[in-house]
């Protein structure tokens, strides 16, 4: 059974924030982990239906820089949203990267658009029909 997706932040309460707020994701738990001088935070969907997404905050790291698109390991994470149109245009006015505007693969496929979070992990977006 998949479990979970840890990605790093380097800021705690701003990608708490980013997440609760644009995807409807709650906290499930937030704690110290001293053996490694880390934070970890858990958040899933408010049904607690889908994976959990961790958030890991390691103090003594000092880049958080992701590499050009095609140097990427992590690919991206994905949700569904249920207007797509309104999602972008709330993001856009908060100041979020859109790095691709929402299209569609196919005539009958999805709407889907790619931003980023607060430290540059591409997330898309996911319209179903």
């Amino acid at each position: 059974m998949f479990l979970h997706t840890s990605i790093r932040t380097s800021n705690m309460d701003e990608s708490l924030g980013f997440y609760t707020k644009h995807f409807g994701l709650v906290v499930t738990s937030r704690r110290e982990i001293p053996q490694n001088d880390a934070e970890i935070a858990f958040l899933q969907d408010q049904e607690g239906r889908g994976a959990k997404l961790e958030l890991t905050f390691y103090r003594k790291q000092t880049q958080f820089t992701q590499p050009d698109y095609e140097n990427r390991l992590f690919d991206h994470l994905a949700f569904e949203v249920k207007d797509m149109a309104k999602t972008i245009a709330v993001m856009r006015s908060q100041g979020v990267t859109i790095t691709d505007e929402p299209f569609r693969l196919s005539k009958e496929g999805s709407l889907i658009a790619f931003v980023e979070d607060p430290d540059g992990t591409l997330i898309e977006l996911i319209e179903r029909k």
